[in-house]
């Protein structure tokens, strides 16, 4: 059984179909790579797969379970998190505050308790920030659990955000353009950490540009031209395809 599974998705915003008729199923433990040119339909794929947007039309599935429409942080809930293409990171908290905030999805501490500082509740604040500095050092962020996110560089705020993602301890992560914005010193160690986390037994759907990187780590690559599925694959045969080539890739 896949872990998520697409059924004849549309998306249409007044006389525009931003996605027209998408089916795919993504297997459990691979990177699955999303590409195609600027107004694709990449972002709003994401959208819908993670409720933010409602499908005009079709189904989603997670674990076999029917999640089209469900309420945004219900499928949070299930294990579906995702990173943005412009970073929301918030720069008054430190990197390991906003680490927190992920980890308090599965907080069960309550308002009333956590006002009256109740034992229970100091014991869960110790969880949490045992659990918190443990997805950042497995990003190599340990050593600035303690900054402030306004005095870190760009590069280390699109990894915070991943950890904080990683802190609501996901089963499928989608990342809508992680190497946005990034040298090449910083997409290799972004490279590495993707890797990394699949390898952790989270599944990756990825949204990117950079297609030396898409080629590099992907099991699978799903190509969009105008919302409409033009090929998948392997890597190898999306790189091999005609149709990707002259569409989106420009040529031999």
């Amino acid at each position: 059984m896949s872990l998520l599974e697409a059924r004849n998705l549309e998306k249409q915003f007044g006389g525009l179909k931003a996605i027209s008729g998408l089916s795919f199923s993504v297997p459990e433990n691979i990177i699955f790579s999303v590409i195609g040119p600027n107004g694709a339909g990449k972002t709003t794929l994401f959208n819908m797969l993670t409720s933010i947007y409602k499908p005009t039309s079709g189904s989603i599935f997670y674990k076999g379970n029917n999640i089209t429409g469900m309420p945004p942080h219900k499928v949070a809930g299930l294990g579906i998190t995702r990173t943005f293409q412009n970073l929301q990171v918030f720069l008054n908290m430190t990197a390991l505050e906003n680490v927190k905030v992920g980890c308090h999805m599965h907080s069960n501490s309550g308002l009333i308790s956590a006002a009256l500082r109740l034992p229970s509740v100091m014991k869960e604040e110790h969880r949490v920030r045992k659990m918190a500095m443990e997805v950042l050092e497995f990003c190599g962020l340990g050593d600035i659990a303690d900054m402030p996110a306004s005095a870190l560089p760009y590069g280390i705020l699109k990894k915070l955000e991943i950890a904080r993602a990683l802190a609501a301890q996901p089963d499928l992560l989608l990342m809508d353009e992680p190497a946005a914005g990034l040298n090449d010193t910083e997409t290799m160690e972004l490279c590495d950490l993707i890797v990394q986390i699949c390898q952790s037994g989270i599944t990756i759907i990825l949204v990117e540009h950079n297609m030396s990187l898409v080629m590099e780590i992907s099991h699978h690559v799903l190509v969009l031209n105008y919302g409409k599925l033009l090929a998948q694959g392997s890597p190898y045969e999306i790189q091999h395809n005609s149709k990707v080539i002259s569409a989106y890739l420009g040529g031999e």
